[in-house]
Order: C-alpha cells, then sequence, then structure tokens
C-alpha cells in the first residue's frame, strides 16, 4: 500500500514539474496544435501548445522506485507506454511542424499500431502468466480463447489506444476519463491479487503503475481542464491507450477494462454510425462525431461534458468492483 501511494505521489510530482518545461518547450518551438477547419467552434484553441503526453509518459518512470524489480512486467508496460507515444509523437510533430491537422496517415499509424499490438500478444500469448485465458466481471471462472488468444489482444489493444484517441477532443475530457479508469484498474486488480485470482510480483506492479498513471494525469488535469494551457496530443492518447491495452492483456481482465471504459467504446461508436450511416444514406445521426462534439454542438459546455463521461465512468467501474466482490 505503501509502494502504491509512493508511486503516486512521485508520478504527480514529476508530472508537475515536468508539463511547465513542456509548455516553454513547445511555445519556444511555435509547436501549437493546429485545429480542424470543421470544428470552428475551437477556433480560439489554435496555437494552444500540444505533446503534453510526453511529460505524463516520463512521470511514469518515477514509478519505477517503488517496483518489484524481479519482474519484467512494469519494464513491458514502460517500453509499450513508450512505443505507442513514439508514434503519436511523429503524428503530433507532423501536424506542428506543416501546421496543418494532418499528421501519418490512418493507414500509417495502424500499421505501426498493429505492430507493436503483435509483438506484445505474442509474448502474453506464450508467457504463462498470461496465455489464452481472459477473466469476465460477470464469470466465476476464466474464460480459454485458445489460439484465439493473439487475435482477440490485438484487437484490444487497437480499441484501446484508438478509442482513447477519439476520446481525446475536450479540454479535460480523456485525462480525466483515463484517470477514474486508471483508478478503478487498481481496484480491480487489488481484488483479483486477494482473492488469489492474480498472484506474483506482476500484478503488484500493475497496481504500482496504474497508481502512477493516476498521479500523473491528476497533475495533467491542473493544465488541461478548461481553459487548457496544453494539449496531450496524439503522444499522449496513444500512450494512455497503448498502456491500459497492455495492463487489460497481461492482468486478463481486459472484459472487465472494457465494462469501465464505456465512455471510449460509445465515443468509437458515435464514429463508426456516423460513418456508415453517412456512406448508405447521405445522412448523419450525430450533429457531429464524436459523441462529445455532438454534446457540444447541442449547446452543452464542455467542462460539463467531461464531467459527465468521468461520473459515468465512475459508475461504470463501481459496477464492475461490485461484480468482483460479489465474485471473489
Amino acid at each position: 500500500m505503501i509502494a502504491v501511494l509512493c508511486a503516486f505521489l512521485s508520478a504527480f510530482a514529476a508530472a508537475m514539474l515536468l508539463l511547465p518545461l513542456n509548455i516553454r518547450l513547445v511555445r519556444r518551438l511555435k509547436g501549437g496544435q493546429p485545429i480542424l477547419s470543421y470544428v470552428d467552434n475551437h477556433k480560439q484553441k489554435q496555437g494552444t501548445p500540444t505533446m503534453g503526453g510526453a511529460s505524463i509518459a516520463l512521470a511514469l518512470f518515477a514509478a519505477l522506485g517503488f517496483v518489484r524489480h524481479g519482474d519484467k512486467t512494469a519494464y513491458i508496460i514502460l517500453t509499450v507506454t513508450v512505443g505507442y507515444a513514439l508514434i503519436g509523437f511523429i503524428d503530433d510533430f507532423i501536424k506542428v511542424r506543416y501546421k496543418h491537422n494532418k499528421g501519418l496517415s490512418a493507414a500509417q499509424k495502424i500499421v505501426f499500431q498493429v505492430l507493436i499490438a503483435v509483438i506484445v500478444s505474442v509474448y502474453a500469448y506464450y508467457e504463462p502468466s498470461v496465455g489464452s485465458t481472459v477473466y469476465a466481471p460477470f464469470a466465476p471462472h476464466a474464460i480459454e480463447l485458445g489460439r484465439f488468444a493473439p487475435a482477440y489482444f490485438i484487437l484490444v489493444f487497437l480499441a484501446f489506444t484508438n478509442s482513447v484517441n477519439l476520446t481525446d477532443g475536450l479540454d479535460g475530457l480523456a485525462a480525466s476519463v483515463t484517470a477514474t479508469n486508471a483508478l478503478f484498474c487498481c481496484a480491480m486488480l487489488g481484488i483479483a491479487f486477494f482473492a488469489g485470482v492474480l498472484s506474483g510480483d506482476g500484478a503488484l506492479n500493475m497496481i504500482i503503475l496504474c497508481a502512477a498513471l493516476v498521479g500523473a494525469l491528476c497533475a495533467f488535469l491542473c493544465f488541461n481542464t478548461h481553459p487548457a494551457k496544453i494539449f496531450m496530443g496524439d503522444t499522449g492518447s496513444l500512450a494512455l491507450g497503448g498502456f491500459l491495452a497492455c495492463v487489460a492483456v497481461l492482468c486478463k481482465m481486459s472484459l472487465s477494462m472494457l465494462l469501465i471504459g464505456i465512455m471510449y467504446i460509445m465515443t468509437s461508436l458515435s464514429v463508426i454510425i456516423q460513418v456508415i450511416s453517412f456512406k448508405t444514406t447521405g445522412k448523419r445521426v450525430f450533429l457531429m462525431s464524436p459523441l462529445h462534439h455532438h454534446f457540444e454542438r447541442k449547446g452543452v459546455f464542455e467542462g460539463k461534458i467531461a464531467v459527465v463521461y468521468t461520473l459515468v465512468t465512475f459508475v461504470c467501474g463501481v459496477v464492475t468492483i461490485m461484480l468482483m466482490l460479489a465474485l471473489y
């Protein structure tokens, strides 16, 4: 418990120190965020420093002093997080370098994301502590995926990384929802550990890193709530998605984490529905997608949207924990 608290505080402190430097450096390099032309109600945000996700990712390394170094789980999660952060950084750099909102193409992003996902998924499949089983909050026994496990793990990575990326559209939205996700992930892992479902230093290290992520995101929210002084950019959103996906796969509780991440799912579904509807009928279901932009077009203040998204995530987290307590 002391290690978890220390990880939270150290990551919070590290992020609080790094973010002002991050803001000054991006401003000096004139790395302001370009805004899409059709998001006209965000024009005043044009030029806000971006790539704040770099500070979040770096702050997580402050937790290394509290992990169990005999286990490699923490290093795998941090490596994956940095890998996805680099993909996002390249995308952000292209945007700010050429002053437009088109960085890497969708195909290029997917290729890089899948490459990392394949490596980790194959590792997880052959790792005895993971294998081909997953736990669900509604089932008392593990679900056996067999040879389909690596494909499922890859799908988890793509789902988390792209969903978090799509959710990052309003001040404080992605950071507050992800902080809540990470908080309940800590609780979920703790219950599984004390119930004997998970064991070993790997489980403890995941709890410690999730606590560190909560700390780093709390610090980021001090600079990212409306009006935002810095955006996380794809550097941050892809890193956060990669982090959550890696934990979900390694702790074998991806189905529980998908329940907690219901707002990620709703965000992605809104985009899928909008695209299918427009291409097949020429009509839009939402005023604008992703879903948070629809609410914004309806006149809801973006700060209120972030609060509601976070509250829904919190309620889903409580439901998940209650289901787990009933099972274990």
